[in-house]
């Protein structure tokens, strides 16, 4: 499961972030609420795929993206919400008002975990790295398995190669229209 401030790795934030007390902040917050959500989410026979805190300091977003095998429903969302949003009041480990967004991962979902890669192969997917390889650092292909500490991926024009899975800084399903 992926912890992440605007959207962003929150290992990646570090670097962006020049306040400490902010970072340490944002990487409790996030911490306790992921906990939070996937100790409630077994019970609902969901899995937390990636908590977000998007917006201002001011009013932010927290999002949560949930999913289960047969994918979620409205009717899931709405669920794991309110439950969720009790235990968050109770807990309150965001000390300034918030909306929570409960939702699904999309079509588009992100991979955050080797799980999800493994739960995916033979899908097409898009992967971005925090380090060039071979002068780029977004690729998209067929995602063939893995292999050790890397993902083997399939490119149309590239053939295959090996990405680490430390050097994946985001990684998604890749939307295919038939």
């Amino acid at each position: 499961m992926g912890i992440s401030y605007n959207g962003v790795d929150t290992s990646f934030f570090h670097v962006r972030v020049g306040c400490p007390t902010l970072l340490f902040y944002m990487d409790t917050v996030l911490s306790k609420v992921s906990e939070l959500a996937e100790s409630l989410a077994g019970e609902y026979g969901l899995q937390v795929v990636d908590v977000l805190l998007l917006g201002s300091s001011k009013k932010p977003l927290l999002r949560v993206f949930i999913d289960k095998e047969r994918g979620v429903t409205l009717g899931d969302c709405e669920e794991f919400s309110r439950a969720l949003s009790a235990v968050l009041d109770i807990e309150d480990p965001i000390q300034t008002s918030y909306v929570l967004e409960v939702s699904s991962p999309g079509l588009d979902r992100p991979l955050t975990s080797r799980k999800d890669f493994e739960k995916n192969i033979g899908k097409r997917i898009t992967v971005r790295t925090k380090e060039r390889i071979n002068n780029k650092k977004s690729f998209t292909g067929t995602l063939q398995g893995l292999d050790g500490d890397d993902i083997v991926l399939v490119m149309d024009k590239h053939g295959k190669m090996n990405i680490s899975l430390v050097n994946i800084s985001k990684a998604k399903l890749a939307i295919e229209i038939k």
